[in-house]
């Protein structure tokens, strides 16, 4: 099969790398299901290679984001202290909590996103004067460049405790069900903090690196990552994060808002599905 060559493994981590890198999600959550469904790759080390092309995207469009100045580096460094909490209590408390129950929870927190989502489909470019912040959060607050608006736009970090408390969810939710945190990351930032939908994704590709390298080590060690096929994968996911940062510059914010409202609805139906045991 053309899946399982290298070009066939390279084109599916360019498309994968791309969505994700756009979205600001861990295309993992995209590179899974396809090495196991289209190329028929055992799951474990579809695991270990996707595990790599999320550290590869997250390098290859880190720096077009930061260069484009999207990405907030001050926020991203506080959000992740409670990732990485939420992470270590999810090694945990895996293996107690039974699957069914983690997938249900999963698709229900996935559903609530895709209705704030919704709820709040203009961009807010900048927060009313006057409103409280905590001193922290003042210190966040920053502006980014938007084509859409001609300009450069000034945006304020808002609800900090909030975002962190749903960050340490994430980083839990992430550990216990081995997926990417990045689903649940841009919701968390656009919701919560009120950040600008293409600061959310930026910062989230920023962040998922980092969650993905301590676990990628674990995989290595175990002899998941296997050469012949994350090497394409990896090489494909530079590429396809790097189309798809330039692709996030020139997207509008409404378009990019309706894009992530329709992975996180097919994702919610594959975890409902899986909670009762369907395979999708």
């Amino acid at each position: 099969m053309l899946a399982t060559s290298v070009p066939g493994l390279f084109c599916i981590s360019i498309g994968a790398s791309a969505l994700g890198a756009t979205l600001g999600m861990a295309s993992g959550i995209f590179i899974v299901p396809m090495l196991t469904i289209m190329a028929g790759v055992d799951v474990h080390v579809a695991i270990g290679a996707s595990l790599v092309s999320v550290i590869a995207c997250s390098c290859g469009s880190a720096a077009s984001f930061l260069k484009q100045r999207l990405t907030n580096v001050r926020l991203a460094i506080v959000l992740e202290t409670a990732t990485t909490l939420g992470a270590a209590s999810g090694v945990l408390l895996s293996g107690v909590v039974p699957v069914p129950v983690l997938y249900a929870i999963f698709a229900a927190v996935l559903l609530v996103s895709v209705w704030q989502m919704l709820m709040r489909r203009r961009t807010t470019v900048a927060s009313p004067p006057g409103r409280p912040t905590g001193k922290l959060a003042r210190r966040l607050d920053s502006v980014y460049p938007d084509h859409a608006f001609g300009g450069d736009v000034a945006y304020r970090v808002e609800r900090l405790p909030a975002g962190l408390a749903l960050m340490y969810g994430a980083g839990l939710l992430s550990a216990l069900l081995g997926i990417g945190s990045g689903v649940l990351k841009i919701p968390a930032m656009d919701t919560a903090l009120r950040l600008p939908i293409k600061v959310s994704s930026a910062t989230s590709n920023f962040m998922i690196g980092v969650t993905a390298a301590a676990s990628a080590g674990a995989y290595f060690m175990q002899g998941a990552i296997v050469q012949e096929i994350a090497g394409p994968v990896a090489l494909g996911s530079v590429v396809g994060a790097f189309l798809g940062a330039r692709l996030l510059m020139f997207i509008s914010p409404n378009t990019l808002r309706w894009i992530f409202v329709a992975v996180l609805l097919v994702l919610a139906v594959q975890m409902a599905l899986a909670a009762m045991g369907i395979r999708a």
